[in-house]
């Protein structure tokens, strides 16, 4: 089992990661809290939530099981989360455990850190894309206007990844949690995209097994940079290389019609070309597209969309300022800084990149 300590100004918590390990999970909790509320959604709980139930056993365990699907990070669905944590009197001894993928962590940290102006809760992620998500604290929900523009910044008790189980997530999911490992190989070293790319050059190679150790190190890049920029005034802002069209895409097709990892796929492809013309320099965009291709994700704006459309939703990107658009850009592998760019330069950018043949 690999144990990470992840450490803020604020806080400092450990990722406990391994096979099987959600048998333990009393032994790996922090604190013996007076009860537990457990939120799952409806394809993770009926594999999973008993076998934290026993775990727990003799102490008090409420369950609430939320829809498979970005859909459930809606204000509705957070009231309706919040309304049943009071209906099951849930006091500030209590403990929530987010038992899911990225959605679950998101609205159940966002329920936590609200509840009676906080309570504890716990990361407990079961997909490759939570990774990356149920470590450094942020939380929050959906808006119309656009993807994660409500929350808050609050940090898990503990994060207990257990590997073992990645075995019942399907081929879409593996591959769009993979998306998140390469942003973090790409903004880190050349030396972890390479290793990467070797070790896993295509979606037949894309396995619990060969992925597993490579989970260990995207975490621990996450973790020297929430470490150095807790709430995102400065890199911290890096973990959204490819994000910016990434969560526009996501919200212009409506959420669940791509997965997250396919749109932020095609984000980083658009952020090198955007890095390629603004600082006038060559990126292997090449190269990776085909990786993207070999691994079974896309690598183009899918055709439905408009430019006009996207850079509109762009522009509600939480990174803007002064209602310019601000990009994570690549100056090479393992180098990355943000930018203000000219609207025209992303439109011109935006165009080119839809109109390929």
């Amino acid at each position: 089992m690999d144990d990470i300590i992840i450490r803020t100004k604020t806080a400092a918590y450990p990722v406990y990661i391994g096979p099987n390990i959600r048998f333990d999970l009393t032994k790996l909790l922090p604190n013996n809290y007076k009860s537990y509320y457990i939120i799952t959604d409806k394809h993770v709980g009926p594999l999973y939530a008993q076998d934290l139930t026993a775990a727990l056993s003799g102490k008090e365990v409420y369950h609430y099981t939320i829809p498979a699907s970005e859909s459930a990070k809606s204000m509705t669905c957070y009231q309706a989360v919040l309304d049943d944590m009071l209906e099951s009197h849930l006091d500030r001894g209590s403990c929530v455990i987010a038992l899911g993928g990225g959605v679950v962590g998101d609205l159940a940290g966002f329920a936590a850190a609200t509840y009676m102006r906080g309570i504890a809760f716990i990361q407990m992620p079961t997909t490759l894309l939570a990774h990356d998500s149920s470590v450094g604290g942020k939380v929050g929900i959906n808006s119309a206007h656009g993807k994660n523009l409500i929350g808050a910044f609050y940090h898990p008790e503990a994060v207990i990844y257990d590997t073992s189980t990645l075995d019942s997530l399907p081929m879409r999911e593996m591959q769009s949690g993979f998306v998140e490992v390469l942003k973090h190989s790409l903004i880190d070293s050349e030396s972890f995209y390479l290793s990467l790319m070797e070790e896993i050059p295509d979606a037949a190679s894309l396995t619990p097994k060969k992925v597993e150790p490579f989970i260990a190190k995207g975490i621990k890049v996450k973790a020297g940079i929430v470490r150095e920029d807790e709430q995102e005034k400065g890199i911290r802002a890096h973990l959204n290389f490819g994000h910016t069209l990434g969560h526009a895409i996501e919200k212009e097709l409506g959420f669940g019609q791509m997965t997250h990892g396919e749109a932020v796929g095609i984000g980083i492809v658009f952020a090198m070309m955007l890095s390629e013309r603004h600082y006038h320099l060559s990126l292997p965009i090449k190269a990776f597209r085909k990786w993207l291709k070999a691994l079974g994700l896309p690598d183009r704006v899918p055709s439905m969309l408009t430019s006009e459309a996207l850079l509109g939703r762009m522009m509600y990107d939480k990174k803007n300022k002064d209602g310019r658009l601000r990009f994570v850009l690549m100056e090479k592998i393992g180098i990355v800084q943000t930018d203000i760019l000219p609207k025209s330069l992303v439109e011109e950018t935006l165009q080119d990149f839809m109109n390929e043949t």
